[in-house]
């Protein structure tokens, strides 16, 4: 199937159903996409598994309901169970929208009592290297291959995603694209943040900085991207290299201890999780993506453009479809490629600022929130309009 046509379908009333809410990839788009189909006309209520997360607050305050079912560990099942079916059937939604393998599964098992929901699956990413995440997460995914059938629409956020699923058992003929969207209006150039954050680094204007944006975790691959920077600094003494995002400590400290391997000293900032993104892509020359293996819609990376910053990508994902040509994409897990393609940038600063422009026009263009808010909403009604032709 292509991507559901733009134009506005009537409004109906969904629930979305996720774990958590905490600052993460999956669940930040979430956050755009509940808020921009309230703004234009459905009912919209997020109901999270657990208690807890940052962006309960947003939604709130962008006048979206948020309900917790409290969820109390993997042994509160039958009362978890009740209290969803409650909830479910107290709103008596059009749509429940599932995002993630958790709640995904939940949705499929919990239809029956949906009372004629149409079940949305969302799938936000591609071909995860499940043997780095323990023997639970491949039983939970190869269920979820098994389950997939019932639902009624499974919505990726990239064709990666949806062709490596496709290709695992999930009903090609139900599965359809639409890309994350960016909010244009609050990812903007602005060198007064650009100041502000290398202020707080430690870094001068005057020196190339290169940043990654993502939590510390293998398909990251943060360890590519040390390798890459020890390259680039023996060429280039004065480049400077900041990553972002939380993780383990286990895994900060085999970072650390690499770092201290590679010699890269003081040339590498560690910034930790960090929520005013905007002011954070702004402090960056050049953004990279080293990604192993995983990614669907690099979120970070589309931020960091519609923020004027050209990429450096690896292949993994979408992650070169959204680039485009207005950065570089190389193998994943080769330091050398990614190496040479930073050198390439920081060498032609002229080059670099014109493709950070065009970097932004494509965003502003092709991966808008209206955009992909209309999508989702068409996408929405036609389930609508087909449950009431069956049920007429």
């Amino acid at each position: 199937m292509t991507e559901p046509g733009l134009a506005q379908p009537s409004a109906g009333s969904v629930l979305f159903l996720i774990s958590s809410l905490p600052p993460g990839g999956a669940e930040r788009p979430l956050i755009g996409l509940a808020a921009g189909l309230a703004r234009i006309g459905w009912r919209v209520r997020v109901v999270t598994f657990t208690d807890g997360g940052e962006l309960a607050g947003d939604l709130r305050g962008r006048g979206v309901a948020v309900e917790s079912l409290h969820r109390q560990g993997r042994r509160d099942v039958i009362g978890f169970a009740m209290r969803l079916v409650r909830s479910i059937r107290r709103d008596r939604p059009d749509v429940v929208h599932a995002y993630l393998l958790g709640p995904n599964i939940a949705s499929v098992l919990l239809k029956p009592f949906a009372r004629g929901a149409s079940i949305v699956w969302g799938v936000r990413a591609s071909d995860m290297n499940l043997g780095h995440y323990g023997r639970r997460s491949s039983l939970i995914f190869a269920l979820s291959c098994r389950l997939a059938r019932f639902a009624d629409l499974i919505i990726c956020n990239s064709m990666a995603g949806l062709d490596h699923h496709a290709a695992r058992g999930y009903p090609r003929r139900r599965m359809i694209m639409i890309p994350n969207g960016i909010d244009a209006g609050a990812f903007v150039p602005d060198p007064v943040a650009r100041g502000m954050i290398r202020s707080e680094l430690g870094v001068q204007d005057d020196r190339p900085l290169v940043g990654l944006v993502g939590r510390l975790d293998p398909m990251k691959d943060h360890a590519t991207f040390l390798r890459a920077a020890r390259l680039v600094a023996d060429e280039r003494p004065d480049v400077r290299f900041v990553c972002v995002g939380h993780g383990s400590d286990g895994t900060r400290d085999a970072l650390d201890a690499l770092t201290a391997e590679l010699g890269l000293g003081d040339r590498v900032r560690w910034a930790g999780g960090r929520t005013d993104l905007s002011a954070v892509h702004n402090a960056f020359d050049i953004e990279v993506s080293s990604s192993a293996w995983g990614e669907g819609f690099s979120n970070a990376i589309a931020e960091a453009m519609a923020t004027a910053v050209a990429c450096v990508v690896t292949d993994v994902g979408d992650s070169a479809a959204v680039v485009g040509d207005t950065g570089w994409v190389c193998r994943p897990g080769r330091p050398e490629e990614l190496a040479a393609a930073i050198l390439e940038a920081v060498a032609r600063p002229e080059e670099l600022a014109r493709r950070g422009e065009l970097a932004r026009r494509r965003i502003v263009e092709q991966f808008s929130e209206d955009r992909r808010d209309r999508a989702t909403a068409a996408a929405l009604a036609g389930l609508r309009r087909r449950r009431a032709t069956v049920a007429g």
